[in-house]
């Protein structure tokens, strides 16, 4: 039996090559190896929404920036008071989003890594637009709404540029068009409307170096400290310049 009956889904929904390129899933097994390996397997890869019905167009983004939470030692991860009903997809089978708010208005993407009963996810903080643009931005005024015309006074905004579309965590689940009922959605489906790709084979591996995570001076040393955060340093669309 086949999809390609009447009613059947598009093939960018199945994951299937459209126009001529080939897509290929994020290899699951990576994710499922050790997390900081993971997160530098990550930089590079795709970042995938497809257009749906009603929806915004296709956007596609280059992953440039990650941060690793790992384990129930690490103070800064959430996973540090053990299992909770938010928190309980980040003990399961790597591969899946994990989707919190923040400041009660910021939704941010993570991907579970690691075998299950090993909480481990990577935050992704940072995607570099490659298609898709102007649906980022559409999406991001969606998402701002009221916030962004108190914050102007009315005024025009000026244009984001494309490179800080998606140039924080908030900013990625924006312009991206994500919340948290996309948490448990597998990334590695390739049949998935929100999914991750491997970086494409003739694509070079990115440069790659590693700091301390932003935003945890909540969490004691030497857990602030750490260099778990990964980036592509000459990517204009990081979240802080390093």
């Amino acid at each position: 039996m086949t999809d390609d009956g009447p009613g059947a889904r598009p093939p960018q929904e199945r994951g299937w090559p459209v126009g001529g390129a080939v897509a290929r899933s994020f290899p699951r097994e990576v994710l499922a190896a050790e997390t900081l390996a993971a997160a530098r397997a990550l930089l590079g890869a795709r970042l995938v929404r497809d257009a749906l019905p009603g929806l915004a167009a296709r956007r596609v983004g280059r992953i440039v920036e990650v941060e690793a939470y790992l384990g129930l030692d690490d103070r800064a991860s959430h996973a540090r008071m053990g299992p909770t009903d938010r928190n309980r997809v980040m003990f399961g089978p790597p591969g899946i989003a994990y989707v919190y708010l923040v400041y009660g208005m910021h939704c941010c993407l993570n991907v579970v890594t690691e075998a299950s009963a090993r909480p481990a996810a990577l935050l992704v903080r940072a995607v570099e637009p490659v298609e898709g643009a102007d649906a980022m931005r559409e999406a991001r005024a969606v998402a701002g709404g009221g916030r962004r015309s108190a914050a102007t006074g009315g005024r025009v905004p000026r244009p984001i540029p494309n490179a800080r579309l998606a140039a924080g965590p908030g900013l990625v689940a924006a312009a991206f068009g994500i919340d948290r009922t996309h948490t448990g959605l597998d990334l590695c489906d390739p049949a998935s409307s929100l999914r991750l790709e491997a970086r494409p084979p003739d694509e070079p591996a990115p440069e790659i170096a590693a700091t301390p995570r932003i935003g945890i001076s909540y969490a004691p040393e030497a857990w602030a400290s750490v260099p778990w955060r990964f980036i592509v340093p000459r990517s204009p669309s990081l979240s802080r310049r390093s």
